[in-house]
């Protein structure tokens, strides 16, 4: 075999590699990720859809053992925000679209409900605060004194840096 029959070999060969190579790229999906079914909610940001754990994307809600403070009594507003949350889910199918994990590897995704914007429902009724996304929400539930803004509460990242409580 001549030289340069063997750099034909290696230049085909190289070129079927790549080509490989992207086809395995393609397939692992886009970088988008659609799932729909029946989800659980986990707490009041996170929940359990077709095997995968997510993370309600754009917003922060109490965790499940943070309290607040409505009317000069303590409320469990993280337990509320998680029973929000479920009636919410209760209602059909969920369609979440996500991109990119979190640091616990859950997926980041927007969620919704029978046409409903979960992540934008939790923030506009008070059951969670914005972060990142939904500003115009939170002012509504502040204007309108829903949900944690009715009292006094601890934003969630302070409250988990405060009870060094990991994020779920």
């Amino acid at each position: 075999m001549s030289n340069a029959d063997r750099r034909s070999r290696i230049v085909a060969s190289l070129a079927i590699l790549v080509a490989a190579g992207g086809a395995l790229y393609l397939m692992r999906g886009s970088p988008q990720r659609e799932i729909t079914g029946v989800a659980e909610a986990i707490d009041g940001d996170s929940i359990r859809l077709g095997g995968d754990e997510i993370r309600l994307k754009g917003l922060d809600a109490p965790e499940f053992m943070q309290t607040c403070t409505v009317g000069g009594r303590e409320a469990a507003c993280g337990r509320e925000a998680r029973a929000y949350l479920r009636r919410l889910l209760s209602t059909g199918l969920t369609t979440c679209v996500g991109e990119g994990r979190d640091r616990f590897g859950r997926l980041l995704a927007q969620c919704r409900v029978r046409g409903v914007d979960i992540n934008a429902a939790l923030v506009r009724d008070g059951h969670a605060v914005s972060f990142g996304a939904y500003g115009d929400e939170e002012a509504q539930a502040r204007a309108a004194y829903r949900g944690l803004w009715a009292g006094t509460f601890e934003r969630p990242r302070d409250w988990r840096n405060r009870n060094a409580a990991p994020h779920r």
